[in-house]
């Protein structure tokens, strides 16, 4: 249980670290050879990339699981209590309806490239697919997010407590 819990609380900052320091590494090892032995890897230009994908899906689950995303609180925080729970409910339908839209399309995306073998250019065996599966698989624990966050406003709403508003960038206490 210990392990479910740290693996909820830590995955996107676990994933985010590994992909940006390879992507970093990979650019400044290449950029190294590029300029000092006058070599470069054919893939070293299209392999972070494709690490940015994964880094940027899942930054957007990670910032929904911290509530920094992108939301309008300095109105709603001006509304009626049960008109910001509305609010709230509101924006969870909304986030899961444009995420199914985006599993769905970008499911068939990565089931394409999968399909005619589409590999990454400048490699002879690495799939593009799986550098694409990181959206429908962000999107997926980006709605999961949205439902570990709804059910707190739904139990706080209950308790009649505040809810809670948009984190600061700057006051993250993750």
């Amino acid at each position: 249980m210990a392990l479910l819990k740290w693996f909820d609380k830590n995955i996107e900052k676990l994933v985010i670290f590994i992909c940006y320091s390879s992507m970093a590494g990979i650019v400044f090892v290449e950029v190294i050879r590029r300029f000092v032995f006058s070599q470069q890897a054919a893939w070293s230009t299209t392999i972070p990339i494709y690490l940015f994908l994964w880094i940027t899906w899942i930054g957007a689950s990670y910032n929904v699981r911290i509530r920094s995303h992108l939301k309008f609180d300095e109105i709603r925080v001006r509304l009626p209590y049960n008109i910001q729970f509305l609010l709230q409910v509101l924006d969870a339908i909304l986030w899961i309806v444009f995420g199914i839209i985006v599993v769905i399309y970008s499911t068939e995306q990565v089931h394409l490239a999968r399909e005619n073998f589409m590999i990454v250019q400048g490699t002879d065996n690495v799939l593009q697919w799986w550098f694409y599966v990181a959206t429908p698989l962000a999107w997926v624990l980006l709605m999961i997010r949205v439902l570990q966050n709804l059910l707190e406003d739904i139990k706080l709403f209950l308790k009649g407590k505040p809810l809670p508003i948009q984190n600061a960038m700057t006051n993250i206490s993750e």
